[in-house]
């Protein structure tokens, strides 16, 4: 394997982000633009009696108004699973649910013409809860009924187990709704086109099925639709599904005019998938020295009104219930509801930080029960280098689990003292700490169609093109290409042209997703390279006479080498290599693979993990209850390092996600309505509320002989942030939270009872 160049590398596409000058897809604009805007419904639960659009399509400005009826192919979509409707026809199932669309000479007018379409309503009982869906005689809100999806995994025997522990812990843990919080909110443009297709100019992490997906809802074949995906202003997996395409689609075919839709922030509220709720009752049992005999999870996720990719969530939550420890008894369940509550899907660490928080929680109380040290207790159970995977299936060997462990551990020693020094001298603020350590699964999982591939060429410029499907979304995709092809290829990044992100000139390298890019990145260059290389040299040799053997790419062109001694400049440089091949023999290399799996049948079951310690320090206002992180390090084990920025920015980045999730984003509902429907109210951290100091321990080491290169980091660094932190909290305050997110209220009413706060 190529050692990974380590270099801080700046973005391709940095300068122009921070200097403002990026023109995003809802920046964009075109002559003769119209503008749309679509009416959702203003129910939870209703069923539609009639829609009257006459009054909006007669007003002044306005050029089309679509209903249902103007859908010409599947009115619905879904990533998996197509339940939502495009246009409800008959009924609303959450106030985020679509029933018209309509396309105007400027966005006030649309919005004026929202105001007159007429919808008739007829409310029905709303389902605001997984426990009322749950009931016997409950209103089912599709037509089997209100279970998405059930998923078990099932090991030994917990009841056996359970009594022969001698220490048992039960807790029942409550995560919450999150919102992605991007910057910018859902849009872009639709462009009809003169051969009767579409552009699709609108950011998305799956450009490919997007699609794939509009020409179901169009009833149009998908070469006729484009999809031009990137830049976007931030996903997180928030724009992984279809939001606003099918509404611009349609409008832009009924008017042949460019339609722009750019959601306010409050339309992206009601409207955008969120993190999924889940209620996790858990039971642990170990030993008297803390060896774990036996684990026992039953897991309820509110998925909301339609599916999404909550099977999938929730398959990995399961798998992932028992993270990075070897416990011989298992049973883990879970149920994943429709309920009249908005959307829930897909979110970085997808159902991992919901587990991890449960999970984590657990080993810390049974640590204390055991009066065994929190570090201990994990290294007691810790998984090898080479056990299974939680479900029992062969996996990547990797020692990462114990790595990030004793790493973390080193750095909680450190703090223990200069911790109790601090608490010594200060009564009214507190510090603790605590830490956490996790293992999250890279790709889609055994059995679920993950494909990759990518094209290198030389162009008729004189660059060496590197062309994936891949959307830059944030996560800085564009400097994972250049460095990994500089390093495999010598060449440099001023030789290099990158073609992401538009089906019409890319190939399909699957979602950009599943913290997949960088592998794919990698494992696509690393397959192509050779033939490249080869296809390179044997036409520069043909130009310049010089045998094969004696040439090689580097930085410009093509050197030559004779005795060991390469030649100061190139022979051949790339441009000038390009000029004098004919047009039609450019140097054109494909590849087309999987992600990787594990070789057993086991269903989600993924193969390339990555793992996460964390530790935590806080400090605790007695008078207030307020909670401020002041110290988050994270050891990562990810293979080989690509770009340092790039890493530490996603690791700190998730870090920071993750403090939000853990101590003040929720958004929450009542009777199935959003209680905050703007950033005003939803709290996300801001700089106040960083730590002063983080810490990013990569640990890149791979087993002996490991051919899978680098790892993605998308993820990880949000996983395991939330039981790191808690943990610091009872280590302050006594305080154990089974509630996210931590409320400031229950530590003060805490203290307060257990007399710490002194008058």
């Amino acid at each position: 394997m190529e050692k990974q160049n380590k270099k801080r590398s700046i973005r391709p596409d940095g300068i122009a982000k921070v200097t403002g000058k990026m023109t995003y897809l809802t920046d964009l604009s075109f002559s003769n633009m119209l503008f749309g805007k679509i009416l959702r419904s203003s129910y939870p639960h209703a069923k539609i009696i009639s829609i009257n659009t006459t009054k909006a399509a007669q007003f002044p400005g306005v050029k089309a108004v679509i209903t249902f009826k103007d859908v010409p192919g599947l009115n619905r979509f879904g990533i998996v699973t197509p339940d939502q409707p495009v246009l409800c026809e008959d009924r609303v199932r959450y106030v985020g649910d679509a029933v018209a669309a309509v396309a105007a000479e400027s966005e006030e007018i649309a919005e004026k013409a929202l105001d007159l379409i007429e919808v008739v309503y007829e409310p029905l009982p709303i389902i605001d809860s997984p426990t009322k869906a749950l009931e016997p005689n409950a209103l089912k809100l599709h037509p089997d009924g209100n279970i998405l999806h059930r998923r078990e995994h099932i090991d030994g025997n917990v009841d056996e187990a359970f009594s022969q522990c001698a220490v048992i812990v039960e807790e029942t843990y409550h995560v919450p709704r999150q919102m992605h919080a991007y910057m910018e909110t859902e849009g872009g443009v639709i462009v009809p086109e003169d051969d009767g297709g579409i552009t699709v100019y609108v950011g998305t992490q799956h450009g490919y099925k997007d699609r794939f997906q509009l020409s179901r809802i169009l009833d149009m074949d998908e070469e006729k639709i484009r999809i031009v995906s990137s830049p976007i202003g931030g996903s997180f997996g928030g724009k992984d599904e279809l939001n606003i395409q099918p509404y611009g689609a349609l409008l832009a075919l009924l008017t042949g005019r460019p339609v722009k839709i750019h959601q306010t922030r409050k339309e992206s509220v009601i409207s955008s998938i969120k993190r999924h709720p889940m209620k996790m009752t858990v039971k642990i049992g170990a030993d008297e020295t803390g060896k774990l005999l036996a684990f026992q999870e039953f897991i309820v996720a509110d998925t909301g009104a339609y599916s999404t990719l909550g099977p999938a969530i929730l398959d990995f939550a399961v798998e992932h219930a028992i993270g990075p420890y070897m416990i011989p008894n298992v049973e883990v369940k879970g149920v994943s509801v429709f309920t009249n509550n908005g959307v829930a899907g897909e979110f970085r660490g997808f159902g991992g930080n919901q587990v991890t928080f449960a999970l984590e929680g657990q080993m810390d109380r049974l640590a204390e029960k055991l009066g065994i040290d929190p570090a201990e207790i994990r290294r007691r159970n810790i998984r090898k280098a080479n056990d299974h995977g939680p479900l029992g299936h062969r996996i990547a060997e990797t020692n990462g689990a114990s790595d990030v462990l004793e790493a973390v551990a080193g750095k909680l020693k450190e703090k223990v003292i200069e911790t109790k020094r601090y608490n010594e001298e200060n009564k009214l603020k507190k510090r603790g700490i605590g830490i956490a350590v996790t293992m999250h699964g890279g790709g889609l999982g055994y059995g679920r169609l993950d494909p990759a591939g990518g094209r290198l060429s030389l162009t008729k410029e004189g660059k060496i093109e590197l062309a994936f499907g891949f959307e830059e979304a944030g996560q800085g995709i564009l400097s994972v290409i250049e460095i990994i092809a500089c390093t495999m290829l010598g060449c440099s990044k001023d030789d290099l042209s990158i073609v992401i992100g538009d089906t019409a000139i890319v190939p399909s390298s699957g979602s950009t997703t599943a913290s997949r890019g960088t592998s794919m990145v990698w494992h696509a260059i690393n397959r192509m390279k050779s033939e490249f290389r080869q296809n390179m040299l044997e036409k520069a040799a043909t130009i310049t006479g010089i045998p094969h053997a004696n040439l090689k790419l580097g930085e410009g062109g093509i050197f030559s080498e004779h005795e060991g001694q390469i030649s100061a400049s190139p022979v051949l440089s790339y441009r000038e290599l390009a000029e004098l091949i004919p047009e039609h023999d450019l140097v054109i290399i494909k590849t087309k693979f999987d992600f990787p799996t594990t070789p057993d049948k086991i269903d989600s079951g993924h193969f390339l993990y990555t793992f996460a310690g964390v530790m935590a320090q806080v400090e605790v206002d007695m008078l207030t209850g307020r909670v401020k992180v002041i110290d988050l390090d994270q050891a990562i084990a990810a293979g080989p390092v690509v770009n340092t920025l790039g890493y530490t920015g996603q690791i700190e980045g998730g870090g920071v996600m993750a403090l939000g999730y853990t101590l003040m984003e929720e958004a929450a509902m009542d009777e199935s309505r959003y209680l905050t429907e703007n950033l005003d109210t939803y709290l996300i951290p801001s700089i106040n509320d960083v730590p002063y100091k983080m810490n990013v321990e990569p640990i890149d080491d791979l087993v002996e002989g490991d051919p899978y290169g680098p790892r993605g980091v998308g993820e990880i660094g949000s996983v395991a942030v939330s039981p790191a932190i808690v943990k610091a909290i009872h280590d302050a305050t006594g305080y154990w939270a089974n509630r996210l997110p931590v409320s400031q209220e229950e530590i003060l009413k805490y203290v307060m009872k257990e007399g710490h706060v002194i008058g």
